[in-house]
């Protein structure tokens, strides 16, 4: 050794080296807040160099250059990372820094932050970092503050945050996968992210939105984000990762060049093998694995529908009987669809889709084409009509019966809700007895069906599940009017 030459101890190197290194940090940290011993598969470090990246910036007061969206499955320490290790890091790079994390739910956000400050109050991170200390009069699981104005806040989707700002805003899984399905919470966790929290930041130029998830849903936070790309100064760095790939789904795979990291298909071939894999299909179905673990909210060939099954093709000249059933809706423009499908059962009892009406009306430009249509169609087709609960759903299938007069009429009063109604025409398309007369209608009709229920439309499925009913069900009331 040099004469005179600085002795550099244990403490400083390994400060030296989780400063420089979030994915190093999360290493040495990772027994305070986990028992498990690790597996570090390589999508670990990755996520960790990105999100390293985007602090950088914040750390030199540099304007961030995109926002980050994640996707993996469940099951990949994305909460490890994002929500408890990331804050209690740029604290000893920067200890102003003020973050703002969130949850689906309160309680899980409350878990997240108390693990946080676990390591942040650690006996190593007081030794390595011991210049950093929380403030007395501000440490709740929910809320702690170090005495240099730093702080981390934990809230909920749909909670307040009023009166913070922060440097990082952390979305951590904002839907409760048992949930997703509800249009209510989809409406709640985007307008909340997109009204509330993108609201609460330090500087709209400097502070990063991280929004980390699974997919759960055609119209999911994750969706609402990549929709806002190409909107006047947003920019998005997607990062997905499927829990499988193959010659359908690889290049889903984002960055395109991480696939060659997989293994056999596989991201993480211990924690997520084949056959844990082969388990979590059984028990989430196929639009909810295909979602949640392959990041694509359905799968290629249908959820509720095996829209692979459905055949196309030349419709023939006979029929048991043919209807027209009519979904409606009454707003102009927007909201939900009113549908007219045409449905006809062959002499060797097979269902055919032969047309499909579908537009945003009024309730008069509605009922004037429902009127137009059954003229065209003739009187042999029987029109169908779903008669909404109470009495305003009575008087508006009473008002468009009185409509069709001279024309075979039939009201139908669903019982069940969407799901429930749609599976005995989903029986039908999953058997192979479903053919669609070839048209420009086809592809939005089979886009609907294969989305279901996570779609953001339901309405040809519904019109297309009452036409079912009528075809092959007992028949309800009939009349002609």
């Amino acid at each position: 050794m040099n004469k005179g030459a600085q002795v550099i101890t244990k403490d400083e190197l390994e400060r030296s080296i989780c400063r420089d290194s979030f994915f190093c940090f999360l290493k040495r940290f990772w027994s305070i807040v986990v028992p498990e011993a690790p597996v570090w598969n390589w999508h670990i470090e990755f996520i960790c160099n990105e999100m390293q990246k985007l602090a950088e910036r914040v750390f030199k007061g540099l304007p961030k250059e995109y926002d980050l969206l994640i996707n993996v499955p469940p099951g990949s320490t994305k909460s490890t990372i994002c929500s408890i290790m990331f804050p209690a890091w740029v604290w000893i790079r920067m200890s102003t820094i003020r973050v703002i994390c969130s949850s689906y739910s309160y309680p899980l956000a409350l878990e997240l932050s108390r693990r946080s400050r676990d390591v942040v109050q650690s006996e190593k991170y007081m030794k390595l970092f011991g210049g950093l200390e929380l403030r007395e009069d501000q440490n709740t699981k929910g809320y702690y503050a170090n005495k240099d104005g730093g702080y981390r806040f934990s809230t909920s989707t749909g909670g307040s945050v009023t009166g913070f700002h922060g440097h990082f805003l952390i979305v951590d899984d904002p839907l409760n996968p048992e949930e997703a399905v509800s249009e209510t919470e989809l409406r709640k966790a985007n307008d909340w992210i997109g009204r509330t929290l993108s609201t609460r930041k330090v500087d709209k130029a400097l502070t990063p939105t991280i929004l980390i998830m699974q997919r759960l849903h055609e119209n999911d936070p994750s969706n609402l984000m990549m929709e806002s790309v190409g909107k006047p100064g947003v920019k998005i760095r997607h990062i997905n990762l499927p829990a499988e790939i193959n010659e359908d789904n690889e290049k889903e795979v984002r960055p395109r060049s991480l696939k060659r990291k997989y293994i056999h298909g596989l991201l993480d071939p211990v924690r997520m093998s084949r056959e844990i894999l082969d388990e979590a299909q059984s028990k989430l179905l196929e639009y909810g694995y295909a979602g949640q673990f392959l990041q694509r909210p359905v799968p290629l060939s249908g959820g509720m529908f095996k829209i692979d099954k459905i055949h196309i093709g030349l419709p023939p000249s006979h029929w048991q009987r043919l209807v027209r059933f009519w979904d409606k809706a009454g707003t102009e423009g927007g909201g939900a669809y009113t549908v007219g499908v045409l449905m006809g059962l062959d002499k060797e009892n097979h269902l055919w889709v032969l047309d499909v009406i579908r537009g945003q009306w009024d309730t008069g430009m509605r009922e004037t084409l429902i009127k137009q249509t059954a003229q065209i169609d003739g009187t042999r087709v029987e029109v169908g009509i779903e008669q909404e609960p109470g009495s305003g759903g009575k008087e508006s299938a009473q008002n468009t019966s009185r409509n069709l007069r001279g024309f075979i009429v039939t009201i139908i009063r669903p019982t069940g809700d969407k799901v429930l109604r749609a599976k005995p025409y989903s029986s039908q398309v999953n058997n192979e007895n479903v053919y669609l007369a070839s048209g420009e209608w086809n592809r939005t009709y089979i886009n609907e069906l294969a989305l279901f229920p996570n779609g953001r439309y339901k309405d040809q499925v519904d019109a297309s599940s009452g036409a079912c009913t009528l075809l092959t069900g007992p028949r309800g009331r009939i009349g002609v009017w």
